[in-house]
Parts: C-alpha cells; structure tokens; sequence
C-alpha cells in the first residue's frame, strides 16, 4: 500500500486548503508564536510553512519546536537556504526554481541539502518554485538573483509549470513574494491549472478573504498568507474561513 504523504493527501481529497507561513525573523517571542498558533489551531489551518529569505536572529530552532510541541498542524518547512533543514519537520518543499535560470536553485544548493535531508528522514516534496511579479522587488527576487515571470505572461507560467510536472516535480509553488504589491493573477492560475495535474500552492500578496478564495476558485489548492498576518493575526480567522466554507 502506498505510503500517506502530505501530497498524496492533497491529491485525493481535493480540497482547498490555507497554509500559514510563519518566518522566525518576524517572531519576537515564545508569546507571539503561541498566539499565532493558538489562531491557527482554533481556524483549523491546514498546514504551517516555517522559513525565510535569511533567519537572522537565531530562532529557527525553537521556532520549529514549539510549533511542534503547541500544535498537531503538519509543519511544512520552507527554505529559504540549505540551512533551513530540521529533523522535527514533517515535510520540506524541496524548491527548484524554475522561473529563473540560476542553475544554483535549480539543482547545486539541493545537492549540498540532500545529505541532510535524507538524515533527517522526513517528506520530500519536490517543487517546482515560480517566482511571479508582484508589483516590487521582493526578497526573493534579490537573493535569488533571478527575474519573476511578468505578472500579464500566463503562457510563459503555464509552460514553465508543465516542463516542471514533466521533469518529474510533484507541486507547483506560485509566489508573488513577500509583502507583494499584487497576488498572482487569476488568469495566470487558471493558466496554470489547466496545464498540469499537480497541487498547486499560491502565496504573496494576499491580504483578504476575498483575493484567498478568488485564487482557490482559479485553481490553487493551498493558498500561503504570511506578511498580512503578522500584521493583523485575526486575518487567519477570516481567510480560513473563507476558504473552507468553498470546501
């Protein structure tokens, strides 16, 4: 019997789901975690993404355990850098990004990840990671060194995702970037969709319960809030809400 993966979960299912993603360096305390948490678990997220472009401030550790310890939620980990690798995790979107042409994120930082990752013994999850334009230059965009896809270029998306489902990659991450000026388009995610047959993630730049759903019903299956709710925590309630009740 094939093993339960996070994505096998997905795929049969298919539902939509909310995904919190949570960035150490924005964390000031154990209190302000717990708080976050505590939303997440009483709006029922289906899954908490931990990472960032560079985790400065030492807390990427006990940020991991105690989500772990506070919450059954599946932790999902979200590299910003080979570093971010943890054995209490339960999965890692293993990114290539495919939207640019640095052949490091493509397969030469994996390559130094994949030791630990394979003592870490924990969910794989291969991703094809597609950096949309959002309307400003996000941290991604920097440390990657790498140009987004043109928020208007749906078949430039489209193909990009279907090259990624044929090199064997098993999701589909669209990020518009932290504190994007615009979330993906509705248009590039059917776009999207309709060219592959893979989960398909949507994250940056969504602010309100109403952009969460009008990306659900364009195709995303998980849709990632980040910077809006550090800003204001009860957006978790509001989002969720929303995008379950399409469930």
């Amino acid at each position: 019997m094939a093993k339960h993966t996070i994505i096998s979960s997905i795929n049969a299912l298919k539902k939509k789901r909310i995904a919190v993603l949570v960035d150490p360096d924005s964390i000031t305390d154990n209190a302000q975690l717990h708080q976050i948490l505590g939303l997440c678990e009483l709006n029922k997220v289906d899954f908490i993404l931990v990472g960032g472009s560079l985790i400065t401030n030492g807390n990427w550790d006990n940020c991991i355990k105690e989500i772990k310890a506070n919450t059954s939620i599946p932790l999902i980990l979200f590299p910003g850098n080979t570093m971010q690798v943890h054995d209490q995790a339960d999965a890692i979107l293993f990114l290539s990004l495919i939207s640019g042409r640095n052949p490091d994120l493509l397969i030469g930082k994996h390559v130094l990840a994949a030791p630990d990752l394979k003592r870490a013994n924990i969910e794989i999850m291969p991703t094809g990671y597609m950096l949309i334009d959002g309307g400003t230059n996000s941290s991604v965009m920097y440390m990657s060194n790498t140009f987004p896809i043109p928020h208007s270029k749906n078949n430039i998306a489209a193909t990009t995702a279907l090259a990624g489902e044929m090199l064997g990659l098993k999701v589909i991450y669209m990020d518009a970037g932290s504190g994007a000026n615009n979330p993906v388009s509705t248009e590039m995610i059917e776009a999207v969709k309709a060219q592959v047959n893979l989960p398909l993630f949507v994250g940056g730049g969504i602010r309100n319960a109403e952009q969460a759903v009008h990306a659900c019903k364009a195709g995303a299956d998980v849709v990632v809030i980040g910077n809006a709710f550090e800003k204001n925590p009860q957006l978790i309630e509001t989002i969720a809400s929303a995008v379950h009740a399409l469930n």
